[in-house]
């Protein structure tokens, strides 16, 4: 993270300091955090090493390894999950929600338990990578 100024860090472009985090094209980072506020941009089904969509035409993965790109945007912002308040689901298709529901139900329940449990709002929209089913912003408040 690159420190912009007090407790304002945004991820240095592509590079976000944690291996995990999925790369961010130049123009944005995979993760802003504003004092206590941690913004993670949309996050697909990405290889993170390549920027390849993954598990083409199975919405549960892709569901799941967006999630999974949320939580190492996340940690590269200094957040947890347990920090998040709002899950935004972009999803391409209707006829894919049950399918996407199973599947943010599972990681929920894995990372989340009986604990409190994120906001979530789901959209229906059209994703800029062929192949890429859903797609996941998160917005996180650290220490609150």
């Amino acid at each position: 993270m690159t420190q912009t100024s007090r407790n304002h860090t945004a991820a240095p472009g592509p590079a976000t300091g944690n291996a995990d985090a999925p790369q961010a094209p130049p123009a944005f980072p995979p993760s802003a955090r504003r004092g206590p506020v941690v913004q993670v941009s949309g996050q697909g089904a990405l290889d993170p090493a390549t920027g390849a969509v993954l598990h083409t035409g199975d919405v549960a993965a892709q569901t799941t390894c967006a999630l999974e790109n949320v939580r190492a945007a996340l940690a590269a912002g200094g957040a947890s999950l347990t920090d998040v308040v709002m899950l935004r689901v972009h999803l391409t298709e209707r006829a894919h929600y049950a399918a996407m529901n199973e599947a943010y139900g599972r990681f929920v329940n894995r990372y989340f338990g009986t604990g409190p449990r994120p906001c979530r709002t789901t959209v229906m929209v059209g994703l800029p990578l062929a192949g890429m089913l859903v797609e996941i912003d998160a917005q996180a408040v650290v220490g609150y």
